[in-house]
């Protein structure tokens, strides 16, 4: 049994609400922080809006990303496959004349055949053979993933292998399917910058928030490791993983 008061309050960090794709509750703070990417999605995006008049945004969470990137296209849909996430999404999304669908499967998107100018996605899955029939035939899609090896450091301390689904999941990987359905790729950058923790209720909200990561997490099953972070916190002052982003932009 666990006695340390300052660690048992901090867990207690489980029972914040998450909406959207909204880490605001820690990162604000300064809770949890990243290392800078050597690129900037939304610096990519900008001028590749003003260009289009057709636009589609994949895996749109509550609508963050989306909504910062004002004024938007003529015509704006933006797809979200977590069911909780549609209504918050709908409340940001529609007064900004963006219509939001929900899907249930990347094969097979509820949208029209080669509609969109532009296909914008942050951190979403997707099927290259469905960004062709959507996509026109000028069309852009541009993507900014989590690698397959993204803050393995977490799944080391929990003793959780990685999701084997995904390990492969990399820069080559992506680009190597984008070309086998004829796509010409005009950018593409990997990167591994850091990501800390300075106390453990941070991570233990983080984990909430993306249950890939470590699928059965509660805190009560891991409590143990979760007290072994706490103690690295309490020595280093913080609690450092890799992460594992990369960037493609690829065009019709």
């Amino acid at each position: 049994m666990i006695k340390d008061r300052q660690f048992m309050a901090y867990i207690q960090e489980v029972d914040q609400h998450f909406s959207g794709w909204d880490f605001s509750h820690i990162t604000a703070s300064g809770r949890m922080q990243s290392q800078l990417l050597p690129w900037s999605l939304g610096s990519l995006v900008i001028p590749l809006l003003r260009n289009a008049n057709t636009l589609l945004d994949m895996g749109t969470g509550g609508g963050e990303f989306l909504s910062s990137l004002q004024p938007l296209p003529q015509s704006v849909y933006a797809t979200e496959g977590y069911k909780p996430n549609v209504p918050v999404a709908k409340k940001q999304l529609e007064p900004l004349g963006a219509k939001v669908v929900y899907f249930e499967d990347d094969a097979s998107l509820p949208l029209e055949d080669h509609y969109f100018d532009l296909i914008i996605n942050q951190h979403e899955s997707y099927s290259v053979s469905e960004l062709r029939r959507i996509l026109n035939d000028r069309g852009i899609f541009i993507t900014q993933q989590s690698g397959g090896t993204d803050c393995a450091g977490i799944n080391e301390m929990f003793g959780v292998p990685l999701n084997e689904e995904f390990a492969h999941w990399n820069l080559e990987t992506a680009m190597e399917e984008l070309l086998d359905h004829r796509f010409n790729i005009t950018l593409s950058r990997e990167d591994f910058p850091l990501q800390r923790f300075y106390d453990i209720g941070a991570v233990v909200y983080y984990l909430k928030a993306i249950p890939w990561q470590i699928p059965d997490f509660t805190v009560e099953r891991y409590l143990e490791p979760l007290h072994r972070i706490y103690l690295v916190i309490q020595s280093k002052g913080y609690f450092e993983v890799q992460q594992h982003r990369f960037i493609v932009k690829a065009e019709v």
